[in-house]
């Protein structure tokens, strides 16, 4: 019997750990079994850049529940299972919250779908793996930026792969943390600022502001390893912007950096651009292995 749990998480601003909804589908031989979601108070402030993506916003999680209150709920479903997430960016989200409370850690093995599909779909290896653009790719309708409707979406991409590579579930656990190209396994990884195409966030074109704990250079260095291309200005071509963690609170108000001023334009005109403080940043770095 194939059994996983697929999640999403929705924020609200560019603390990882201010979860404002999440979502869960459990599948069972490839079927959906149950599937469950719940908004939640992230006891936090609500970005105008988050609330743009997903909708949601302070009023809507007045009566919501904390994160601690919905950790037994969390726990029934991920505890000692298979949990799958598009990227690796909600397996951070949740640790980060259980961080931010205090609470014991959920033990669960994490599989990213976003490497499954690199690893499934020639024409995804390299760029155009985000959740919308595979799912267009295997034919699944769903309404993105909704947390139950992303896990549901995230959970079809693993079935699909499983039926196109024959690779069952724990076939999968090991191959995501081989080359994407087997053949280049003997090979060392580029590190340039143009991005490591074998990186987890290769496609992505990240912009550091504000005051950061790392030399520029290191941090553009550790960016580029895992896959990001780094430059100088936001422009049309940004999808990350990285800001210092003592500059996150002007998020709230009106010091804001030029970068910061400009990416809000844009995201206005409707450009997808994710914000993440540093150390956020620094953990998504670290959860990488040089292959993507």
């Amino acid at each position: 019997m194939m059994e996983f749990v697929a999640i999403d998480v929705e924020t609200a601003n560019a603390d990882m750990a201010s979860i404002c909804q999440v979502g869960i589908a459990q599948f069972r031989d490839n079927v959906l079994v149950a599937e469950w979601s719940t908004l939640i108070d992230p006891e936090d402030y609500f970005d105008p850049f988050n609330t743009a993506i997903h909708g949601i916003t302070e009023k809507d999680v007045v009566q919501a529940p904390t994160f601690p209150q919905i950790r037994n709920d969390l726990m029934g479903f991920l505890a000692s299972r298979i949990a799958v997430s598009h990227t690796h960016f909600d397996r951070v989200s949740i640790r980060k919250a259980v961080e931010k409370y205090s609470l014991d850690p959920i033990e669960t093995t994490w599989l990213d779908s976003a490497r499954v599909a690199r690893r499934t779909w020639p024409e995804c290896s390299h760029r155009g793996y985000g959740l919308s653009n595979v799912c267009g790719l295997i034919g699944y309708d769903f309404q993105h930026h909704d947390a139950l409707e992303d896990a549901k979406a995230c959970g079809q991409v693993l079935i699909a792969a499983i039926r196109t590579t024959g690779l069952d579930l724990v076939s999968w656990l090991k191959r995501v943390n081989q080359p994407i190209d087997p053949a280049r396994s003997g090979v060392a990884s580029t590190i340039t600022r143009e991005g490591n195409p074998e990186g987890d966030l290769y496609g992505e074109v990240l912009v550091f502001t504000g005051a950061l704990t790392l030399p520029r250079r290191q941090a553009a260095d550790l960016a580029a390893i895992a896959g990001c291309s780094v430059a100088s200005a936001v422009t049309k071509k940004t999808t990350l912007l990285v800001v210092g963690d003592q500059d996150v609170t002007k998020l709230a108000g009106k010091a804001k950096s030029s970068k910061h001023i400009m990416a809000e334009k844009l995201i206005a005109e409707g450009q997808q651009i994710r914000v993440l403080k540093e150390s956020d940043f620094l953990e998504l770095v670290e959860e990488g292995d040089g292959y993507a």
